[in-house]
């Protein structure tokens, strides 16, 4: 950064301009800071690109989900529910672009299953799906998908096959399975269990891997996820890698890639976009503080792979950093 960026950045800093709006004689300095948005309780957000513009589902009030849309993954633009939960506790939301099917926006969502009544609360869980015409919804229920199950993400490979990722709320812990799908409506064949809890930063809160998302490089399969408990600071992001998207998959022996350190708490439950300039990008959230409580809040920062294919993030809070 020049003198005169430098010194136009100090004095935007003391006078309250957003750190966004600095420019220079030279070329501009975009910046961006964590919380990406200033809302206390949005979390497990998915994030999908259509039409140059960004749409992210947080969870939020637990009854419904909200739309925030961005033209950079920095300025966001609140938009209003998209969705109405047929039952409380609303999580998770994932939403997949069938572009190259029917063309419609199909919503995964987590929410209580009471007709579960020989489960503990926990467990009476099940994903839905819903869907709609544009990512701002309205999406209109199809019903259930998944019983005694949360945080569904859909995948498709690059042969058009498609791959419904999730967690199984299993009484000796939550584990990830993968669903072959026949279309993003209909299953196909069985479900397959792909891993559970066996690492200690996986078990220091409960018996926890859960919010999947898979990524393809060359041939090689990354499922990412996270571990130990959402409430609390040690909740943490690792991965594990297959040759194919049924698995076996393979734990990285250095999970995990993202944890609680230098003023960051339970950083998890992330998904992992294109920006702008085709680098890849982590949106995730962060808790308040080290608390075991709710209190969370949203987050961007880069993901990229070294040349022996090993994954690696970084996690930031309250500095500025160079924007998508």
């Amino acid at each position: 950064m020049t003198q005169v960026a430098s010194l136009m950045l100090l004095l935007a800093l003391v006078s309250g301009t957003s750190a966004s709006e600095i420019t220079s004689p030279g070329k501009p300095e975009a910046v961006y800071k964590n919380p990406i948005i200033d809302i206390i309780g949005l979390a497990d957000p998915t994030v999908i690109r259509y039409k140059d513009t960004y749409y992210l589902y947080p969870t939020w009030d637990c009854k419904g989900y909200d739309v925030f849309t961005s033209p950079d993954l920095v300025h966001w633009t609140h938009r209003g529910k998209c969705f109405m939960a047929p039952q409380a506790n609303a999580w998770a939301p994932d939403v997949f672009h069938h572009a190259q099917g029917d063309g419609k926006f199909y919503l995964y969502y987590t929410v209580d299953a009471p007709d579960l009544k020989n489960l503990d609360p926990f467990r009476a869980k099940q994903i839905g799906v819903a869907v709609a015409d544009n990512p701002l919804g309205p999406f209109e229920d199809k019903g259930r998908l998944m019983e005694r199950a949360i945080d569904a993400h859909m995948f498709q490979d690059s042969d058009g096959s498609l791959f419904l990722y999730y967690v199984n709320v299993a009484p000796l812990g939550n584990q990830i399975w993968v669903q072959p799908m026949t279309d993003p409506l209909r299953k196909k064949g069985n479900p397959k269990a792909l891993l559970g809890p066996t690492e200690p930063w996986e078990t220091r809160r409960g018996q926890i891997t859960e919010g999947p998302w898979l990524l393809k490089r060359g041939d090689t399969y990354y499922l990412m996820y996270s571990g130990s408990g959402a409430d609390g600071p040690d909740y943490a992001i690792g991965y594990a890698t297959s040759q194919s998207p049924l698995g076996p998959f393979r734990k990285y022996a250095g999970n995990p890639i993202a944890r609680r350190g230098e003023g960051i708490f339970g950083p998890g439950h992330h998904c992992v976009i294109e920006g702008p300039r085709g680098n890849l990008w982590m949106v995730y959230h962060q808790k308040l503080n080290d608390a075991v409580d709710w209190a969370r809040f949203l987050a961007i920062d880069p993901l990229w792979f070294d040349s022996e294919g090993v994954i690696h993030v970084k996690t930031t809070r309250e500095t500025l950093q160079p924007a998508p």
